[in-house]
């Protein structure tokens, strides 16, 4: 029965310990959860200021525009008040909204503390994003989306994607273009980031275009030869073997710059305007200068019944400076496209080669 009796007791014991246990982690949990919603909140009053700031720069960046449109006599002083008016009532009005939901998110975390969910607004003229949860500092708000900042008055200068892929070549003393080279397996890949600037106040029908490529000039030469570089001395030479295939590539790095011209169509909104070349004519000429920074040759043939692929990096002597002249003539984002390199591909070799490109150039803009 004594045995009994102190079992008993354990077990209460046991389970007094327990529950006081509990008790002072839901204490611990509780000042934690009140220390986060205190952050989350302070977080939100700071989003607040941050919204007024926004929206009166958005504001500032509108009336500007209004101001070079009554200096270019486009508008009247009359409708550039009004537009003023309008301008500062709606983004009053923005603030207003904006700050509202801040406001209803603040009571929604101080009513129910760790609130996790996640709500998204999408609408035909503003979308924003308001996220729940995490730490004191992870907050995603994300504001009116880019409908909502306004345009730059007048957008000079574009940025775009530039790929060209064709055929290359080499113009070499005493011989015919494709003696050397395969004419149709020589190849030549360009990829670049290209900026355009209008150079005319009222016009674009002139523009500077100006940017950085990476260039893939591939040589693939006919009658089973290869090169050989012999110290300074680089030549073409017979494979002593069943050669399948050779490959000879040089990548350099330019930076192209072109004066392209050509029609434009001008697109007139109330806050801004901005040319566009889409489906119009143009021509590019210009020039370009960089610097080589790879050489690879590469060999496939067979070796005592063997396949054999043999990559070979070393300079063979290709010149390091590359500079020449290009152009392109095409409509709207696609061109035909031609290059030719007034540096030699190798340096003080007996025989002179130009290396020839062209290709169709595909601007995405």
């Amino acid at each position: 029965m004594n045995t009994i009796t102190k079992y008993v007791v354990l077990i209460i014991l046991s389970l007094i310990a327990t529950g006081m246990q509990a008790q002072n982690t839901e204490k611990s949990l509780d000042s934690t959860e009140t220390a986060d919603v205190n952050s989350r909140v302070a977080a939100l009053l700071k989003l607040k200021e941050s919204i007024k700031d926004e929206e009166r720069d958005f504001l500032k960046k509108e009336v500007e525009n209004i101001n070079k449109r009554l200096e270019a006599n486009e508008i009247t002083k009359e409708i550039a008040e009004q537009l003023k008016k309008e301008a500062a009532e709606k983004r009053a009005l923005n603030i207003e909204d904006r700050l509202a939901i801040v406001d209803n998110k603040i009571a929604l975390i101080k009513r129910n503390g760790d609130y996790t969910e996640e709500y998204s607004f999408d609408t035909e003229n503003s979308s924003f994003k308001i996220s729940f949860g995490g730490d004191g500092d992870n907050f995603s708000f994300i504001d009116i989306n880019k409908k909502n900042k306004p345009k730059k008055y007048d957008r000079r200068t574009t940025s775009d994607l530039v790929f060209t892929i064709g055929v290359n070549n080499a113009l070499i003393d005493g011989q015919e273009l494709g003696d050397t080279y395969s004419v149709l397996g020589s190849g030549f890949v360009e990829l670049g980031w290209s900026w355009k600037t209008r150079l005319l106040s009222n016009s674009n029908a002139i523009r500077l275009r100006y940017g950085f490529s990476f260039q893939w000039n591939k040589f693939t030469p006919k009658d089973d030869r290869y090169f050989v570089q012999d110290g300074n001395t680089t030549t073409l030479e017979t494979f002593p073997g069943n050669l399948n295939e050779a490959e000879f590539r040089i990548t350099n790095l330019v930076l192209p710059v072109f004066f392209e011209f050509g029609p434009s169509r001008k697109i007139e909104r109330d806050t801004y305007f901005r040319y566009t070349t889409r489906r119009q004519f143009k021509v590019g000429i210009g020039a370009y200068g960089g610097f080589r920074i790879g050489t690879q040759q590469k060999l496939r043939f067979k070796e005592d019944g063997d396949r054999v692929k043999q990559k070979t990096r070393r300079n063979f002597n290709a010149t390091d400076i590359v500079y020449g002249l290009h152009g392109y003539v095409g409509v709207g984002n696609i061109s035909l496209f031609a290059k030719y390199d007034l540096n030699t591909v190798f340096k003080d070799q007996a025989i002179d080669q130009h290396m020839v490109s062209m290709g169709v150039r595909f601007d995405f803009d």
